[in-house]
């Protein structure tokens, strides 16, 4: 067999694409944040993680301006040989500050942390544990470690007690999961999960990207329940609340420095151009001084989640600005989805195998800048087509 046949017989994204029913890989012709133009069409946006919105605002575009006004395009090399700026050590100290920890590392993207971090921790004879929904950079970041991967049902302390009791207890355990779960909006368990980790001597580490900026006054899941000093190692990205790209991981001083010294996808990668750190400089000064971003998050939030709710839309167990609208098979799926589009409102399809065949659903997730009336809108919008399909209990 060709090792090129596969791509041939993949016919399913072409299939949707002759129904008119593909929505992948849209081009955005230019964006306003809540709004976007999508092939001349003003469209609004409620499928971003721009959870505070600071990608518009001027203190964070200006501060990148100037950045390649100073430093240039590119760093050109690694963090480990020519690529580290002293930008990159000041961003890397407010945020060990900021994430009250020891010490944090800035990678180019947060999916990079997260390889870096599993495959450089978890070595021949360890184990790594990860809930089922965890992103996929977790799951990328446990199968390319060269110790052994065991999962828990999601968000199940009894499974992830079951897991950890049949590991020999001198093996080292890294315990994975999302803070936020980024398609169902809901937290994992973590005061619970600690005890359990405690019990059996496993470090914990958290994936923070959708709830930095969001939860816990900006500071994430752990300072949402008050175990910033439990939780082992914090990771998150530039690329939702900071308006930037990248990625950082966040710990124990010693942990850090061996991170540093081993993790592939950092030492191997060229480092974050200077504009993307100014960037996230400019957007955590904001979260640390103008509290009512997260604040103005959480009223559009509950404005939203309140009308889903009231109209009959099964929403899972969303807690945050992602409140996803169960749909069920893939093709009704799309259809909501072209439906939706073709009224104004772009929302995400997520399929399998991002979440299980038969759970198909909308992904619609908030920002601090969208106005009542864009909610309103949103409301009407969704409503209309969930009557139409059925979608409304």
């Amino acid at each position: 067999m060709d090792l090129f046949d596969k791509c041939s017989q993949f016919t399913e994204a072409r299939a949707m694409q002759a129904l008119g029913l593909y929505p992948y890989f849209l081009p955005l012709e230019d964006t306003e944040g809540t709004e976007v133009i999508i092939d001349g069409r003003r469209v609004l946006m409620i499928g971003s993680n721009n959870y505070l919105g600071l990608t518009s605002d001027p203190r964070v575009r200006q501060a990148a301006i100037d950045a390649i006004g100073r430093f240039g395009t590119s760093c050109t090399g690694s963090r480990f040989l020519n690529g580290t700026l002293a930008l990159h050590q000041e961003l890397e100290a407010r945020l060990a500050t900021f994430m009250n920890k020891d010490a944090a590392l800035v990678f180019s993207t947060g999916f990079q942390v997260n390889l870096g971090v599993i495959s450089s921790l978890v070595g021949r004879g360890d184990v790594v544990v990860a809930d089922k929904d965890d992103h996929a950079s977790i799951v990328d970041g446990c199968l390319l470690a060269l110790g052994e991967l065991r999962r828990f049902s999601h968000n199940d302390l009894d499974h992830l007690n079951r897991v950890l009791e049949k590991i020999d207890p001198d093996t080292g355990i890294l315990v994975v999961v999302d803070g936020v779960f980024s398609m169902g909006g809901d937290l994992a368990p973590l005061p619970e999960m600690i005890q359990i980790c405690k019990k059996y001597n496993a470090r914990l580490m958290v994936d923070d990207a959708h709830s930095i900026g969001v939860m816990g006054g900006g500071r994430g899941t752990s300072a949402h329940y008050g175990v910033t000093d439990d939780v082992d190692l914090v990771m998150g990205t530039f690329s939702k609340s900071f308006a930037s790209l990248g990625g950082f991981i966040a710990g124990d001083k010693d942990v850090i420095h061996y991170i540093q010294h081993h993790a592939r996808s950092l030492i191997f990668s060229a480092s974050m151009p200077a504009s993307n750190v100014a960037a996230v400089l400019a957007a955590l000064d904001i979260i640390e001084t103008e509290p009512e971003h997260c604040e103005r998050l959480w009223d559009v939030t509950e404005h939203m989640r309140t009308g889903l709710k009231e109209m009959g839309f099964n929403t899972l167990a969303s807690v945050t600005p992602i409140i996803p609208i169960l749909v069920g098979e893939v093709e009704k799926t799309f259809l909501a989805w072209k439906m939706c589009f073709d009224k104004g409102l772009y929302t995400n399809a997520v399929i399998s195998p991002a979440v299980p065949p038969d759970q198909c659903l909308l992904r619609t997730s908030y920002m601090a800048t969208h106005t009542h009336e864009q909610i309103d809108r949103a409301l009407n919008i969704l409503g209309e087509v969930g009557r139409e399909l059925d979608l409304i209990n």
